[in-house]
């Protein structure tokens, strides 16, 4: 593969900021650390606020890496996402111009669910529900809008950024790619699709525009396999919400749904699983989700591990403890981490 990447998110917000630790310096910090350890020659740079978008890119710029920059507004009408992309393309170009052959835009990613308008709710979680009821996905009634949307909103980031386009998509989306320079898809690997989880990428490759996995990853305990992009979903959310109340939150440890087993090696084969099959299927680049999510940290109970739902590289940290590998950071690399590293050097 010609991209070698991670994302790296420097603030996704839904039901709340993914990045509240955001800090300059530490996210210069993290990514000196994807470039020269991790061993990545590209970064998916992901999050609402385009300004953190414009720093961290052009930190990623500054050491040699290609960015994919990918800002998201989610849950808002196509209109309200269609002019904030623009303005984060405004921002792109100018980091374009200084560094034209190392970045590319995404005009959004997974827009069936993440933006309002065209499937029914008012919610993700209530669009997810639609989608998957009866045959809704099957029977493709959300093409036809999505595809009216990535054009208008293509044509209007190709005004003013004048690089490459791509689109994260995802797997039962179909997208029109003749209006993009990249096909892009969210590719986890589940159970119920594993037998053909490979042949699923051959008609994209076939189309002979360059196939880039825009998200693909493993959270960390056994059976996370099972389940690829629905895995996170074993937190409590109510003791999340819980632990946020003043007074009353120092009584709530955020906690599991049940009981599972934290299981480091079988998401460090997973990923290498996918990254050896896209390899092997013609795919041009792929990006691990994700580098580091502080929102889930490590707990030394399994009952409160919230990092086993993470589909991070590494372990983070609650309290501002920090890490013996990096001594400067509030989190510790995973199996999965020295496994991509060794992969992306041997390959």
């Amino acid at each position: 593969m010609k991209w070698k990447g991670v994302c790296y998110d420097v603030g996704r917000v839904l039901y709340g900021n993914w990045r509240k630790d955001y800090d300059p310096k530490t996210v210069h910090r993290e990514l000196e650390i994807i470039q020269n350890d991790l061993h990545c020659n590209a970064v998916r740079i992901c999050g609402k606020d385009v300004s953190r978008l414009a720093v961290a890119s052009e930190y990623a710029l500054q050491l040699g890496l290609d960015v994919w920059f990918s800002p998201e507004l989610w849950n808002k009408s196509p209109e309200a996402t269609r002019n904030y992309t623009v303005r984060a393309a405004e921002t792109a170009e100018k980091l374009r111009k200084k560094w034209p052959d190392q970045l590319v835009f995404s005009v959004g990613s997974e827009l069936t669910l993440f933006m309002k308008g065209i499937i029914g709710g008012g919610t993700l979680w209530s669009r997810i529900r639609h989608a998957f009821a009866g045959d809704f996905v099957k029977s493709g009634q959300h093409n036809k809008p999505l595809n009216e949307y990535l054009s208008r909103v293509t044509d209007a980031v190709r005004n003013v950024y004048k690089g490459p386009i791509t689109y994260a998509s995802l797997p039962f989306e179909q997208v029109d790619w003749s209006i993009f320079d990249f096909i892009g898809i969210d590719h986890y690997r589940a159970t119920r699709i594993k037998d053909r989880y490979a042949d699923m990428l051959k008609p994209l490759v076939a189309q002979g525009k360059p196939v880039v996995i825009m998200e693909f990853g493993c959270c960390t305990y056994q059976g996370a396999e099972a389940a690829g992009g629905q895995a996170f979903n074993i937190v409590d959310i109510k003791s999340l919400v819980m632990h946020q109340i003043p007074l009353l939150g120092h009584f709530v440890q955020p906690r599991l749904k049940g009981h599972y087993v934290r299981d480091e090696a079988l998401q460090a084969r997973e990923i290498t699983d996918a990254l050896t099959i896209f390899d092997e299927g013609g795919v041009n680049g792929a990006f691990v989700f994700t580098f580091v999510f502080p929102n889930n940290p490590y707990h030394e109970h399994p009952q409160n591990d919230l990092d086993m739902a993470s589909y991070s590289l590494v372990k983070s940290y609650a309290d501002g403890k920090h890490g013996t590998t990096y001594p400067d950071m509030t989190w510790e690399p995973k199996e999965s981490f020295a496994a991509v590293a060794e992969y992306y050097v041997n390959h």
